[in-house]
Formats: structure tokens, C-alpha cells, sequence
């Protein structure tokens, strides 16, 4: 990645000085002149006004901009459209397949599990994509940032592929759980990495664009996984889902291959291996998995006292502690660099990030389930159902992107976004077994545009408020923070349904005898949709009532997560979005460079700390510099 001072340039090409700049000393004679520009952007030598964050996110603006207006890096390929808008689809078609994959199971598992015989299995067909995808993604970032964008895009996609094949082919059920997790893998590589190629190929104010695309794109193959999924079950075989991932990830392969011009760095294996934070990796992937898993495992295998969901949970987060500690004092180039959560905004926008992926998700899970236990849809019909807010997420997706481009403005659409989800998710509580198609249609379109512009805002945010060179890093940690929230939220819906659900036994029994009534209790009532449909037509209305009653009950809860969202998006701040693109860095050298970067800018903020308390500095602080630390630090 870059450095916040890139716009360094040769002694004969350098302008007289304009008294009215704002100065950004750069020292050409000495190899760290490079660390110390983001310390010295106060051409007056006083400090600026305001809070050390405000000050903080002026110096990266003030360091990210060229030196002079209208500068580009000249090292930038110039691309035409169409070879812009086949990248584009190449990078489309590769988030289509890992965001359909999500879905595309739901139908066809019942299937799946009479095949192979084993209703153990059933779960874990989908748990073990989603387990893998969000443990996985904070590494392609960072694996991306030592050899490069193209070659590690291209690994995932090959990953991706090869779970696909393995799928398509398995022979029973344990084989299809493996392939899923390495197909899990593959997919969270091919979404993390097209938001950080798409970060690395365009301007800040223009990427919003492309991100909607990819947005809506992921927006309408969740909603159709499940109607393609039981088509290809009911026509031709549920191992189609896997088999037409085949052609198109090989199609974007290619595409990728041949016309994705972004630096790649000549990074040797052994040396680019060495320097993988392998210790941060194992630890994330572990207490990731572990707490999954225990969330996973609660209240539908185990109870959530037992001491498997206990250990599992206690255990992932400690185990993601050590992660984090990890990072901030073991790992010389970290997944995750804390500074990344030293800022107000900056947590706020994974907060909102997170919070927005909680609430969104349940509308993608917890629908179809109101449309075959409360309306009686088939599975197929209840994916078609939700068309309008797949529809409506995708149109705001696509507004958001142009607003952003044309106005640089990307709080106004943060804040209606959470305003509008509230209110949607808010009017899905009135849903019951006697509301009209109108009210149903108009709830979800409500819903999907307060959803839709917070697949990226949010993102761009996070990008504005970060320095260039920790984009990719950024980006990943925003990816692994939506799959988290995703995975925490459906567990946390299904607890309060079952419970919900629980509680009407007295009211069930009374009209559907304690046998039937059973089958509605605890974690089993999802599981035991289709035996509405087998039921008297009295008994039948008791148990749609209580299905709506439930789900009303649990969508209060996200409403008060929605409102904690809007609460959360009023912390992020305002900031600049760049119309000027420079070519991303990245290899073990940029690494070094980022690494540097970090010990100056840290051993600055040490030093006005200590300058604002007043406190005597010793002696050897006094004497030294940013640079000096800077290179103290990286000789270790």
C-alpha cells in the first residue's frame, strides 16, 4: 500500500513553495523523509486546534493529497471503458457465485440429507460455508498486501473452484461438509478481494459506484439462491448448485488473468511466507471457528449451559483476545493494525458495519420462514417472495453509488439508510396470518431501501478515515465484521424464536394435542414448517398465529438493534473523498515502509500526549524523533 507522502518528486521537477500551502517538510536526502511527513503537515510548527482525532484524519487528507492540484501517478494504466466494465464483470460474477452459495442450499437440503442419509448433516451443509468464509477473511487482506492483488484473487477463485468440483461429486456426507468449508474459504477471498481490487483500481469519490454494483449484485443472488436452488433440486439435481459454479468461476478466472492490470510485486514465496502473520492467523481462525461453532451448537445439538457451548464460546474469546494481543505487540505486520480501532469514527463505521449486517440478515432468513409457516408457501415461492426487497436493496444500492461519486457525500445516506431500515424492520412486527400483499410488499420495500445504501457507505467511510496504506486491511476487517454480525444475528433470532415459540406450548397443546404441539416447541418448531400444511384447517390457524406472533416478538429486537444503528452512524465523521488515484503499493518493502510509517506516527502521538500534561519528557524522549524511533523499531 501507499504511504501518506507519495507525492514526492525529483529535485528538477520541484516548484517554487506557495506561501499559502500548508507545509509537508520531505527530506529527499534521507530514506526516512517518508515517515516523517505525516508528523509535520503544520507548516506554522504549532500544533492544529481541535481533537487529536480531527487531528489525526486532517493529516492523513493533508498527506494522501497530491502535491500538486490535479496530480496523478503517471505509473496509473490508463483503462478504457470496456476493459473497465469486463473487470468489472469478471469481479461481479466471482462475488454472484460466493454470495449465492450462502443461499442456493437452503432448498435443496432436505434433498441432500435423504440421499446420504443422515439428518446430522443438515445444518452443517450451510454452517460450514459461513464458518469458514467469516474465519477467513481477515487473511486475504493481508496475504493480498505481500504478493500482491491478482495472484491471491486468483488463488481464491481457485479455492472456490475446486470446493465447487468436490461438492458437485461428493459421495456422502462428510465429503459434501468439507467441500463446503473449502468452498467457504474461496468465497471469502473472492468477496473481500474485489472490494480491495475495486479500492485499488479507482479514486475514493469514484468507487462508490463500484461498489454498488457489487452490492446489488450480492443483494440479488442471496435473495435468488434459494429459487435456483430448488429449481436445479426439482429439475435436474441438487448437485447443479455446485456444477454451475464451475463455467462462470472459470470464465472470471480468465477474464481476471488476462485483463486485471494491477502491480503485482515480485514477492519470492519463502520470504513472502515468512513474513504472513501466522500466529494472528491461527489465533483469529481459531476463536472465530470456537465461538461460531458455539453459537452453532447452542440450543439445537446442545443446551447452552453444556459445558461443549460454554468451553466453545469462553475459549473463542479468549482466544481472540490473544488475537488482538497478537497484533498490537508480537506480529511485525499484523492482520489487523490497531490503529485501526483507535479512532472514534473509525469504530463507528465497523460498528454500524456490523450492526447494519445483523439486521439485514434476519429479513434474509427469517422471511421465507413467515412465508411458508405463516402464509404456507413452498420453499421455492417463499424465495420469490422476497423479491421486493432484493429489488429495492439493489435500486438503493445503485443510487447510493451515483450520489456518492456526483456529491462526494456519504453520511447523509448512513444516516437515512438507518432511519429507513428502523422504520421498515419496525412495520414487519404487524405482520400476522391475515396481511394483505400490499402491506407485505410495501414493508419489504421500505425495509430494502433503508438496507441498501449501507452495504458501502459505511465502507467508504472507513476508507476516507483510514491511511491509504491500510485500505486492504481496512477492508478485510469490514468484511470479517459483517460476517460476524450475520452469524451472531441469526443465532440470536433463532434463540428468541425458539423461546417465543416455547412459551405458546400450553395454548398448542390445548387445540393440537401434546404430540403435535411438540413438534412447535424449542428448537425444533423451524424444522417442522411443512407439518403445518398437513393439519386441520382450526388447528392449522392456531399454529400460523403462533408462528406470527413469535416472529413479531423477535423483529421488536432487531428493531431496538436498528436503533442502536442509527445511535452508532451519528459517530462517524465527515470527510474528504479524493478525486486523485495513486497506485497502491504493495510487496514485503511496502510492508516495511506501512510498518514505519506506524512506530513514527505512534512515537508523535506518544510525544503530544506527553506534551499536552506537561509532564517532563526524560531525556532520551526529548532527544529523539519520530524517524529515529521509527528506525529503532524496524531494525527489531
Amino acid at each position: 500500500m501507499e504511504s501518506t507522502h507519495n507525492a514526492t518528486v525529483p529535485p528538477r521537477n520541484i516548484q517554487p513553495p506557495n506561501p499559502n500551502a500548508p507545509f509537508k517538510e520531505v527530506d529527499v536526502a534521507t530514506p526516512s523523509s517518508s515517515i516523517r511527513s505525516t508528523a509535520e503537515l503544520d507548516g506554522s510548527g504549532q500544533e492544529p486546534n481541535g481533537t487529536e482525532e480531527e487531528e489525526e484524519n486532517s493529516r492523513t487528507v493533508a498527506a494522501d493529497e497530491p502535491s500538486a492540484p490535479g496530480a496523478q501517478d503517471e505509473n496509473i494504466p490508463q483503462r478504457s471503458k470496456l476493459k473497465i466494465a469486463v473487470i468489472m464483470f469478471s469481479l461481479a460474477v466471482a462475488v454472484l457465485l460466493a454470495a449465492l452459495d450462502i443461499t442456493i442450499v437452503t432448498t435443496a437440503l432436505p434433498t441432500i440429507a435423504e440421499e446420504f442419509n443422515s439428518a446430522s448433516g443438515y445444518t452443517w451443509v450451510g454452517s460450514a460455508y459461513l464458518i469458514a468464509q467469516a474465519a477467513s477473511t481477515p487473511i486475504w487482506g493481508k496475504v493480498s498486501d505481500i504478493f500482491g492483488r491478482k495472484p491471491i484473487l486468483l488463488v481464491a477463485n481457485a479455492i472456490f473452484f475446486v470446493g465447487s468440483l468436490l461438492a458437485g461429486v461428493s459421495v456422502n456426507m462428510d465429503m459434501l461438509i468439507a467441500a463446503r468449508a473449502i468452498q467457504g474459504i474461496g468465497g471469502g477471498g473472492l468477496i473481500t478481494l474485489a472490494n480491495i481490487t475495486i479500492s485499488d483500481l479507482f479514486t475514493m469519490r469514484d468507487r462508490g459506484a463500484y461498489f454498488a454494483i457489487i452490492g446489488g449484485v450480492w443483494a440479488l443472488a442471496s435473495s435468488l439462491g434459494p429459487v435456483i436452488g430448488g429449481l436445479f433440486t426439482q429439475k435436474v439435481s441438487w448437485r447443479w448448485c455446485f456444477y454451475i459454479n464451475l463455467p462462470l468461476d472459470g470464465l472470471a478466472f480468465i477474464i481476471i488473468l488476462f485483463f486485471l492490470d494491477v502491480k503485482t510485486p515480485k514477492t519470492p514465496l519463502r520470504k513472502g511466507l515468512k513474513a504472513v502473520d501466522w500466529l494472528g492467523s491461527f489465533t483469529m481462525v481459531g476463536g472465530t471457528i470456537m465461538l461460531l461453532l458455539g453459537l452453532e451448537f447452542g440450543g439445537i445439538t446442545h443446551p447452552w449451559d453444556s459445558a461443549t457451548v460454554l468451553c466453545l464460546i469462553i475459549f473463542g474469546v479468549v482466544t481472540i483476545g490473544i488475537f488482538f494481543l497478537v497484533e498490537w505487540r508480537v506480529a511485525p505486520y499484523p492482520l489487523m493494525p490497531l490503529d485501526l480501532f483507535s479512532k472514534r469514527s473509525n469504530l463507528a463505521a465497523l460498528g454500524a458495519c456490523f450492526l447494519h449486517a445483523f439486521v439485514f440478515i434476519s429479513g434474509s432468513y427469517f422471511l421465507p420462514l413467515y412465508f411458508q409457516a405463516v402464509l404456507g408457501a413452498t420453499p421455492i415461492l417463499s424465495g420469490v417472495y422476497v423479491l421486493p426487497t432484493a429489488l429495492a436493496i439493489s435500486f438503493l444500492s445503485a443510487f447510493t453509488g451515483i450520489f456518492i461519486k456526483k456529491t462526494g457525500q456519504y453520511l447523509p445516506l448512513i444516516w437515512f439508510g438507518m432511519l429507513m431500515m428502523t422504520l421498515g424492520f419496525g412495520l414487519f412486527i404487524n405482520l400476522d396470518e391475515n396481511s394483505s400483499w400490499a402491506k407485505i410488499i410495501i414493508f419489504q420495500i421500505i425495509a430494502g431501501i433503508g438496507v441498501g445504501p449501507n452495504f458501502q457507505a459505511p465502507l467508504i467511510a472507513l476508507q476516507s478515515l483510514v491511511p491509504k496504506r491500510d485500505i486492504a486491511t481496512a477492508t478485510a476487517t469490514f468484511g470479517f465484521t459483517r460476517n460476524l454480525g450475520s452469524a451472531i444475528s441469526v443465532v440470536v433470532g433463532s434463540v428468541i424464536f425458539n423461546n417465543e415459540m416455547k412459551s405458546k406450548q400450553s395454548q398448542l397443546v390445548a387445540t393440537l394435542g401434546p404430540q403435535t404441539a411438540s413438534s412447535f416447541g424449542g428448537g425444533s418448531a423451524g424444522a417442522s414448517v411443512g407439518l403445518i400444511q398437513s393439519l386441520p384447517n382450526e388447528q392449522k390457524a392456531v399454529a400460523r398465529k403462533a408462528f406470527a406472533e413469535a416472529l413479531s416478538t423477535m423483529w421488536i429486537v432487531y428493531v431496538a438493534f436498528a436503533g442502536v444503528a442509527i445511535v452508532t452512524s451519528l459517530m462517524i465523521t465527515r470527510n474528504k473523498l479524493d478525486k486523485q488515484h495513486q497506485e497502491t503499493k504493495t510487496g514485503i518493502e511496502a510492508e516495511k515502509e506501512k510498518r514505519a510509517e506506524r512506530v513514527a506516527e505512534r512515537a508523535e502521538r506518544k510525544r503530544k500526549r506527553a506534551s499536552r500534561s506537561s509532564l517532563p519528557l526524560d531525556t532520551e524522549a526529548q532527544n529523539s524523533t519520530p524517524v529515529v524511533e521509527a528506525e529503532k523499531e524496524t531494525k527489531v
